[in-house]
């Protein structure tokens, strides 16, 4: 058997499920996994004996040392690993449930780091893989309303990019995806809801209406952002970053622009504070 083995958590729906039916229709291999693997049973009618599936749950440690040692008994090795598992959350800062922001970073964040490390060992030794790690545009920027979705993804892409630079050595590369607005239920059941507060109706309330109104409409094919990824794995020489969509690359461009532009306003008071 060829190809390239992926483990990919989240393959229920959105992104997860395009990249595991992508890798499939490239003649590679992968361990799907979901909170509940039943959901995957169409994926094993279609991948064959390419494909198995696993409970992983990215908040229960044990689940996710269990899919990896599956993988690597499968398949004999780890290719390509894809943290995409996780969900949305709109409110602004006050409204948000300090218990609901926590658990929102141990799925975001924790959770990919806890699928991280675990993989980690497996990559160093064959001395090769790629960690795909999804973020968002909302990795970069962040608006009223996503403050809690945001951090997470700023934590993941900052614990990344320190991660590229200390497995480089090992032959191991992270690629941080960073998708604007695709249609993968984002904005549907998978957004939590802060309980709003009649104060920030014009600012977070404006992108709460928003994202009540835009499953299933928004401008991006996660059909098409698999596809990219799998060209991006396939480049000799690939970014550490990597934008989908046109919303993507217009709001991080912007946001870079901002940020040059208030840099070099207050480049000499900046300065003189050194010695």
């Amino acid at each position: 058997m060829t190809g390239r083995v992926w483990l990919i958590t989240g393959c229920s729906a959105g992104f997860g499920r395009e990249l595991a039916e992508a890798a499939l229709a490239a003649g590679d291999r992968v361990m799907a996994t979901a909170r509940r693997p039943e959901t995957l049973a169409d994926l094993v009618e279609t991948g064959g004996d390419r494909v198995r599936v696993a409970r992983l749950d990215v908040t229960d440690t044990s689940s996710i040392d269990v899919a990896v040692a599956e993988t690597v008994s499968a398949f004999g090795r780890i290719d390509v690993v894809v943290n995409n598992a996780g969900h949305g959350s709109v409110g602004a800062v006050e409204e948000l449930d300090m218990a609901d922001l926590r658990a929102l970073m141990e799925v975001m964040f924790f959770g990919a780091v806890a699928v991280t490390k675990a993989v980690l060992p497996h990559l160093r030794r064959q001395g090769s893989g790629t960690i795909v790690q999804m973020s968002s545009m909302g990795g970069q920027l962040s608006m009223p309303g996503f403050g809690a979705y945001c951090a997470a993804k700023f934590a993941l892409e900052g614990l990344s990019e320190a991660l590229a630079a200390e497995v480089a050595p090992f032959g191991v590369r992270v690629l941080i995806v960073e998708p604007g607005a695709f249609r993968t239920e984002f904005g549907g059941h998978r957004m939590h809801r802060s309980e709003p507060i009649d104060a920030y109706q014009a600012s977070a309330g404006a992108t709460r209406a928003v994202v009540d109104q835009m499953d299933g409409t928004q401008p991006g094919d996660p059909a098409k952002a698999a596809q990219a990824i799998l060209q991006v794995l396939d480049h000799a020489d690939p970014p550490l970053r990597l934008a989908l969509g046109d919303d993507a690359v217009d709001a991080v461009r912007a946001h870079h622009e901002t940020l040059r532009a208030d840099l070099d306003r207050w480049e000499k008071l900046s300065r003189a504070t050194s010695l």
